[in-house]
C-alpha cells in the first residue's frame, strides 16, 4: 500500500476508491490514512451483523462520524439481507472464530464491494477490515486481489493496523465518542464473545 500511495502522491493523482466499511471505529483511522490520496466513497455492506438493531446502530454511527469529522465523502448503504450471510456460511456454523466461516464472510462482503466498484466505475477498492487485530489481513488481501481481478477493479492491499493504526482508531473513537462494539458482528461471534473478556478498547 505504501508504494501505491507514494506513486499517487508523486503523480498528483486522486483516483476514485470505494472503501468497504464495517463500522465507525474501523473507518476512523482508515479514512484519515486514505483521504489525502483518493476520491473516496464509503460502502456499508454488512449482512453478517446481528441483530438488526446492532446493524442499524453501526450504520448510524458511521454516518455520524463521517459528518462530524468533516469529510465530504458519500456513504452508500446497500440493502440489509442477513440471509445472504447465512447462505454464505451454511455448513460452517460450528467453525471457530477466525476460521473458514470468517473467510466466507470476508469473501461475501469483498465480492459485493468489488462488484459495486466495477458497476460504478471506481478504479480502486479496499476494506477497513485489516485495521482490526481480530482479522487476518493475509486472507483479506488475497481475497481482495482475487475478486478485484475478477471484476476489473484494482484492490488496494492493506494492513491498516500497522503504524499504530489500531491505536489511532482507539484515539479517534475516544475523541468522537464512538460506539465500539464488543463482538465482530455475526450471531456466532456474539455467542463466542459472551464468556470472553474483550481486549483493550473492545474487539472490532
Amino acid at each position: 500500500m505504501e508504494k501505491v500511495l507514494a506513486e499517487l502522491e508523486a503523480g498528483g493523482r486522486r483516483p476514485r476508491l470505494l472503501l468497504h466499511a464495517c463500522c465507525a471505529p474501523c473507518s476512523s483511522a482508515t479514512l484519515e490514512r486514505l483521504a489525502a490520496h483518493f476520491d473516496l466513497t464509503v460502502l456499508y455492506y454488512n449482512p453478517n451483523i446481528y441483530p438488526p438493531a446492532e446493524y442499524r446502530r453501526r450504520e448510524a454511527e458511521l454516518e455520524r462520524f463521517v459528518q462530524q469529522a468533516g469529510y465530504r465523502f458519500p456513504v452508500v448503504e446497500l440493502p440489509y439481507d442477513p440471509q445472504e450471510f447465512y447462505d454464505a456460511v451454511r455448513g460452517l456454523e460450528q467453525e471457530p472464530e477466525k476460521g473458514a466461516r470468517c473467510t466466507a464472510c470476508y469473501r461475501l462482503r469483498l465480492e459485493q464491494a468489488a462488484r459495486y466498484a466495477a458497476e460504478q466505475g471506481f478504479e480502486w477498492y479496499c476494506t477497513t477490515l485489516s485495521i482490526s487485530p481480530m482479522k487476518d489481513p493475509v486472507r483479506i488481501n488475497a481475497l481482495g486481489a482475487e475478486l478485484g481481478a475478477r471484476y476489473g477493479v484494482r484492490f488496494l492491499p492493506s494492513e491498516f493496523r500497522k503504524k499504530d493504526g489500531y491505536k489511532r482508531s482507539l484515539q479517534l473513537s475516544a475523541e468522537y465518542g464512538l460506539y465500539r462494539q464488543d463482538y465482530c458482528g455475526c450471531v456466532f461471534s456474539k455467542q463466542a464473545r459472551g464468556a470472553e473478556k474483550p481486549p483493550e478498547g473492545g474487539p472490532i
